[in-house]
């Protein structure tokens, strides 16, 4: 039987971002949700912590680190851009974030899950290196990519993110690694932040051939997607044959989504899960970890993210 763990910490509600579309109810519709549908048993918790400082670092400046901390101690609104809100308690939640998604790479890798979904707040995606972008702090999976590669060793590990919006902040990462195969499906970036994401963007020196930009015109629905996806992206996945699979899970391009003007439905966010078990239980013993990032329609986030988690299921 699949062990599927849900990575959820209560402190998530806390990072308080005031009138923000990146607000507490997305966790609480989500919670709610698996609760509704009698999936709390069968889900396994993350109960363990992992001291997170090193691995932060991997990714991020000391510098960035440190500004991220003092804002948040001097009881600042937002860091680096207006979109990125925080609260005091923000610094500490996003350190809580990564934990639960290390820990949760543990779980896998030690066999006591064989897959799972955190539902994660602040989102990570948008982080760069050294600033804040886009409602994200640290890039909860562009650490765990980290600490999948020098801690558990890993040597080649898939990266999806299907959020609507570009995850430039986990390419730029990863963009020289030929270790990490980056593929992202989201709106085309002439028409949406971040503006970046074009498919000629394809990693540079080693990691060259690596990342895979999929944009999709406004108004794209299920058959666009799933056409990049099976004539694009499997045929890359297959033959990169990854150890280990981390989804950037964003629901944002669902067609009642308010954020962005893709018209998938529930239908192509199940496809697309199952495809990815699929790959995971051929070359990498079923391990998926997938990561909440955007996904704005409470009632829309919470039925697909429960879909979601069946599929892994």
């Amino acid at each position: 039987m699949t062990k599927t763990l849900f990575g959820y910490d209560s402190c998530f509600l806390e990072h308080l971002t005031g009138e923000h579309p990146e607000g507490p109810d997305r966790l609480v519709s989500i919670v709610e949700a698996i609760e509704k549908n009698g999936m709390t048993e069968a889900l396994l918790p993350v109960k363990k912590r992992v001291a997170v400082d090193p691995w932060i670092q991997q990714i991020h400046t000391k510098d960035y680190i440190e500004r991220f901390r003092l804002a948040c101690e001097n009881g600042e609104t937002y860091i680096d851009s207006a979109e990125s809100a925080i609260c005091p308690k923000s610094y500490e939640i996003a350190r809580v974030a990564v934990s639960v998604t290390l820990a949760a790479c543990d779980m896998i890798m030690a066999g006591e899950a064989n897959n799972g979904f955190c539902a994660l707040r602040p989102p990570g995606h948008h982080a760069e290196v050294d600033k804040s972008m886009g409602f994200c702090m640290f890039n909860n999976i562009a650490i765990a990519c980290k600490y999948l590669q020098k801690h558990h060793g890993l040597k080649r590990i898939l990266i999806l993110d299907w959020d609507v919006h570009h995850g430039n902040g986990t390419q730029n990462s990863f963009e020289r690694d030929p270790s990490v195969l980056f593929c992202s499906f989201h709106q085309h970036p002439a028409t949406l932040f971040p503006g970046t994401g074009w498919p000629q963007e394809q990693g540079e020196g080693l990691g060259r051939g690596f990342t895979l930009n999929l944009p999709l015109e406004p108004g794209s629905g299920d058959s666009e997607c799933m056409e990049q996806f099976q004539r694009r992206f499997l045929p890359k996945a297959h033959e990169f044959m990854p150890e280990f699979i981390l989804v950037s899970a964003g629901f944002d391009g669902h067609i009642d989504d308010p954020m962005a003007e893709l018209a998938m439905t529930d239908t192509a966010f199940d496809a697309i899960t199952l495809d990815v078990m699929e790959i995971a239980n051929k070359y990498c013993k079923g391990r998926v970890l997938s990561i909440l990032e955007g996904g704005y329609d409470l009632e829309t986030l919470g039925r697909c993210v429960v879909k979601h988690i069946k599929c892994m299921m």
